[in-house]
């Protein structure tokens, strides 16, 4: 129970306003009344939930509720020179990976006391950019920017308003930016292995528009890198960049299968266009795997189901949403954090590959 002595934050009249002025507006005081405690353990509950206990937050939030008190946010933002919104920019909304992400960021960063301020750049930095001008504008207390590859006035614009950020989905120990991810060159590079080792020598790839994308490039590379370790490069110069979509997968691998020596292995640049590969295959009566290998990356629910199931890399998009709160929260607390993590990822091995066919 809470033994603060909060009788200097109530006014002789606040008891009878409470019971007899149904019209005004409960104020503050009104919940510190009702929940017997301070003001100031009300504005913690509120402000910071996670730093009282669970029984005093309850019993607060329960006279929030009975009175239906809305805090004023202008003025708590004034008062503490915090708005206690987190702004975040993604490439895309449209991608069940970056969807996880977000959702295990904005429950981690409510159960802190903040709110999720959303962006979307469609992959465009100039659009980022002016994003970024408007989240700072709108008075964020930090930020989460997806990859690390972007112009400097972007982070400039963050450092002079001494806004902290964090880069995810990517990690580079050597960057002068914090990050949180993974190494997508390393992934790729693994992918490209497994296929090898399998006995595919005749790989093409549909990667995703490496400008302005460091995951594209790093997945690309790693690609490219793997094959010239063992003395190859893409079948028949079959490597091409497309929009992350089903249609672009299906579009681009079209022409492929219509050649005189085709493939026997495609890496995708992501899952999405993975599984337009797969369909243009499947319509095409072309076995898969038997006369086509096919890889995606990023490890979408949907690939575990369609048949025959995708292999792919597996990412922790849910972790990575987690850490970012926490690293961003920490940092507005003045904690000490790292400034970079590394997370895992997980060749997922299923139905789309297998040795190529013996003619």
């Amino acid at each position: 129970m809470d033994k603060e002595n909060h009788s200097s934050d109530m006014e002789s009249g606040d008891c009878n306003r409470l019971q007899n002025d149904d019209n005004a507006a409960p104020r503050i005081k009104d919940v510190a009344f009702l929940a017997d405690v301070s003001t100031a353990t009300v504005s913690r509950v509120l402000n910071q939930p996670h730093s009282v206990t669970e029984t005093l937050r309850n019993r607060v939030l329960k006279a929030v509720g009975e009175l239906d008190y809305v805090p004023h946010g202008a003025a708590r933002a004034l008062a503490s020179r915090r708005s206690r919104t987190i702004g975040a920019i993604v490439p895309t909304i449209d991608n069940a990976i970056f969807a996880t992400s977000l959702q295990y960021l904005q429950a981690r960063l409510s159960g802190f006391g903040y709110t999720l301020l959303l962006a979307s750049s469609d992959y465009n930095l100039e659009r980022e950019h002016k994003e970024c001008q408007t989240l700072v504008e709108k008075g964020i207390d930090g930020m989460i920017l997806v990859g690390e590859a972007r112009g400097q006035q972007t982070y400039e614009v963050l450092v002079k308003k001494h806004i902290p950020y964090i880069n995810i989905w990517i990690y580079n120990p050597d960057s002068p930016h914090p990050c949180i991810g993974f190494d997508n060159y390393g992934a790729a590079y693994q992918l490209a292995e497994y296929l090898m080792d399998i006995g595919h020598r005749k790989i093409a790839m549909v990667a995703g528009i490496n400008e302005g994308n460091d995951r594209a490039v790093g997945r690309s590379t790693g690609i490219r890198d793997a094959l010239a370790s063992r003395n190859l490069k893409f079948h028949n110069g079959f490597y091409e960049e497309r929009p992350y979509s089903i249609e672009d997968g299906r579009n681009t691998v079209s022409a492929w299968l219509s050649h005189s020596s085709p493939p026997t292995a495609i890496a995708c640049g992501n899952d999405i266009l993975a599984l337009g590969v797969l369909f243009e295959c499947i319509s095409r009566k072309i076995r898969v795997p038997e006369d086509m290998s096919i890889t995606g990356f990023d490890g979408i629910e949907l690939s575990a189901h369609v048949t025959p199931a995708l292999t792919t890399v597996s990412i922790p998009s849910a972790q990575i949403g987690t850490l970012a709160a926490n690293y961003l929260v920490a940092r507005l607390e003045d904690k000490t954090t790292a400034s970079k993590t590394r997370l895992s990822s997980h060749l997922v091995i299923r139905d789309t590959t297998a040795p190529p066919r013996i003619d």
